[in-house]
Parts: C-alpha cells; structure tokens; sequence
C-alpha cells in the first residue's frame, strides 16, 4: 500500500506503485525514492510514516517525519520550525552513535520539511510495558548500562535531549538493542544560552523541574531517565507515584519487586528534584552503577589457634605429690651460677665482689685441700638449686 502525505487528503491509502494519489493527485514518492506506506505516530509538530526507500535494491524500510505543527500562531510555528531544523541538524550529527538512527536526508517538497531516518524494527518500552508488565532490578540495571553512554555522547556534543520517555526507547527485536530516538526536542548547550530562560518542551511526567521553567541543562535528562525507570519498575506514570503534599517519591511503595538498596540510592539521586544535588554527569552515575555495594565495615577478629587434642589416657592434670619441679628458665640458672661464683670467691679468700668494702682481712689463696671440700659443697647446691634442668 502507498500512503499519501497530503495532510488535507480525504483518502490517503493507496494501491502498491501507485505514482499519485487516486483521491487528490498529490505525488506520492518523496524526492522520486522514499515512499509512505502507513502512519505509524502524530506529535503537536508533525506527523510519522513507515516507508520504504525504492531506490535501493533491497528496498529497507526507513522512516518519514513530516513537518506538520498541529499549534496556531505564528511564535508557535516558528518555534516549531526552528525545532525541526534543528532536529534534523542533531541527527546528522548524533546519528554516528550506533544507538541512534540515522539521518538518511532532509529536504522541502511542496512547501513542507521531511527528514528521513533509519528505521529501527522494534517495540518501544511503553509497548513492552503494555504487554509485559513491570520490569524487575536486573533489568532496569541493564538498561542504565545500555542508555547512559547514548547520553554521554550526547551530552560530549552539548545536546541536550529533553525528551526522554518509554516511548522514545526503541527496543531493536534483531538483537535488544535500545535506541533513543525522536530529537525533535533537543537543545544545543552553549555557554550563552545557560542563564536564559527558553522554552518548556518535553512530556510532563518525565521533565525536570528546572526543566519545566525552560532551563534545561545535562541533569535534566538524567532525571527523565531516572523517572522512565521508576514508571518501568512499577508500571505507573511518575506523576501517580510522587507524593506533591510531601513533596516527595513514594514509587518504592509501588514496586511488584523489591530492588536493592544501592540501586534505591542511585535512582532517588537521578530524580532530586534540587539539580545542584542530583547527579551532575552521566559519568557519576556509571560510576556508582558499576561499583559494588558497599559492605559494612566489622571488627577482625583474631582467630585462636584450636589446641591439640589431648587423649583419652592422658589426664589433663597431675595430681601427684611427687611430681617433677618445673626447672627454672635459663635467666635463673645464670643467676645461681654468678652467686655460686661469688660465695667461691668468698670461701677461697677473694673478699666480697667488688661492689662492697671488704671489712675482713683475706684468707691465704693456697688451700687446694680446702679448695677441693669448698668446690664439692658448691657443686652439692648447684645441684640441689638447678634440679634436674638437663633431664
């Protein structure tokens, strides 16, 4: 089937190859290649096709926006137009990432702005939400894994892209790949346009609040990320879940799972609604995603060595009268062998040690008979001192 993309056309569909439109003669291919085959989305600033591009063999499908704003006044749609320009300006560049689409051209037919793009064959995660209900921590994990890195290009580039929803996350069904699409609201970030108030754009349950007063910066996406997850974990919209009486979040109230503490942290932080305390850059979120979570610090223990066994046979504790004196250490020893020495010298005539006056007057040294007695009784109470310390 053809689709005809005049926007007054009172019967737009049809047949296949058709050259112009049966109902109002209008050109159905778009610069003689790109060809509408049916309305796939309309937004306040135009209208989505599928088509197809007839001048390559294979004839892949690709999508068609059309510049087509539903507002009046002239501000609005010059407003509208510089957004659709500017779009098409972003795609061309950003479309080098792999998770966005590619622009594949950009042109005027009768008095009205196309852009072309990749076409992305895939479900987007408010379809899936639809279909398959909340999603669960590991996901949600994986899907900050798979789109924070779209955004640090981005924002590298100092685009902003001030609508990030479920519905502009495109899961490619080849292979799960997310792409982020329709940049229609995108802003460029230049130095002087910091301070200036601009214009609100993005849907409200996603916008940040400072956002929401036209001064969209690099955390403002971050906190429509952090709202695109919460509405993924607990399938209501941000707006059902935040409690304005409190101004608070109340979305873990609503989770069909139970998420981890780090992972609570990391989202409350994305969504403060105060931009200087939410994150700054996508880097300090991946940076906490990736790290582990952090382990409560506990007092090390020593462990004590496990004593040996003792066996059965061998009692603990003798109680006997006769047992053996424990032999003093080796200090003990040396200090019986010095007063040993010391009473010799004594006995044998050499006085008191030197560190006393000597008060009697000194025996004759050549007493080998009386040496020999002295030298047994001194071996007697060394003997009788030590024990048995060489047993």
């Amino acid at each position: 089937m053809s689709y005809c993309l005049n926007p007054l056309c009172p019967t737009p569909k049809n047949p296949d190859r058709t050259k112009f439109c049966l109902s109002c003669g209008a050109k159905l291919l778009l610069k003689e290649r790109y060809g509408a085959i049916k309305p796939i989305g309309q937004g306040g600033f135009g209208r989505t096709f599928l088509a197809v591009d007839e001048d390559k063999p294979s004839k892949p499908q690709c999508v068609i926006k059309q510049f087509y704003p539903q507002a009046q006044g002239t501000s609005t749609v010059q407003k509208a137009v510089e957004l659709f320009n500017q779009e098409a300006v972003q795609l061309d560049e950003l479309g080098t990432h792999p998770q966005i689409p590619d622009l594949l051209a950009y042109f005027t037919q009768d008095d009205r702005q196309y852009l072309v793009q990749e076409f992305i064959d895939g479900q987007n995660l408010a379809q899936e939400l639809a279909q398959r209900g909340s999603v669960n921590e590991p996901q949600i994990r994986e899907l900050l894994r798979d789109l924070l890195p779209v955004l640090q290009f981005c924002h590298a580039r100092k685009v902003i892209h001030r609508d990030i929803k479920p519905e502009n996350i495109i899961r490619r069904g080849s292979d799960g790949k997310l792409f982020l699409v329709d940049f229609g609201a995108s802003k460029v970030l230049t130095q002087t346009a910091i301070n200036r108030t601009g214009t609100s754009i993005g849907s409200p349950e996603y916008v940040a609040p400072e956002q929401m007063r036209g001064q969209a910066i690099y955390a403002s996406d971050i906190y429509s990320l952090g709202a695109t997850c919460i509405c993924l974990l607990t399938g209501r919209s941000p707006f059902d879940v935040y409690d304005v009486n409190h101004d608070t979040w109340i979305w873990q109230k609503y989770l069909k799972q139970p998420v981890s503490r780090e992972l609570n942290q990391i989202l409350d932080k994305m969504l403060v609604s105060i931009p200087a305390r939410r994150y700054q850059t996508v880097d300090q979120v991946l940076c906490d995603l990736n790290s582990h979570s952090p382990v409560a610090s506990q007092p090390v223990i020593p462990v004590q060595p496990t004593p040996k066994s003792t066996p059965k046979s061998t009692p603990k504790k003798s109680t006997s009268k006769k047992s053996t004196p424990t032999p003093p250490p080796a200090t003990s020893q040396s200090q019986i062998d010095k007063e040993l020495e010391e009473m010799k010298t004594i006995f044998m005539g050499g006085g008191k040690p030197s560190s006393h006056k000597q008060t009697t007057s000194s025996q004759p040294t050549n007493q080998p008979a009386s040496r020999s007695k002295i030298d047994d009784e001194l071996e007697e109470l060394k003997t009788k001192y030590l024990g048995n310390n060489n047993s």
